[in-house]
């Protein structure tokens, strides 16, 4: 199951966690806060542990691109 989706009708097409409109970047931003992944899953009851995982997944997959600095 792909758990990130990515719907042009649905949150102006950012990633979105299994169709829901909870975006990836609302969970990332929460981690980043200092929340827990308990935390998070207490406030979204539709939330699962795999979600969050595949959230931490989709942000180191879509940041490993090489950065290019100018001289």
């Amino acid at each position: 199951m792909n758990r990130i989706t990515i719907d042009q009708a649905q949150c102006g097409g950012r990633p979105c966690i299994r169709g829901m409109r909870i975006r990836v970047k609302d969970v990332l931003d929460m981690l980043a806060e200092g929340s827990t992944a308990e935390e998070i899953l207490a406030d979204y009851p539709d939330l699962e542990p795999a979600d969050i995982r595949a959230c931490l997944t989709y942000a180191a997959t879509y940041f490993d691109h090489p950065v290019l600095v100018g001289p």
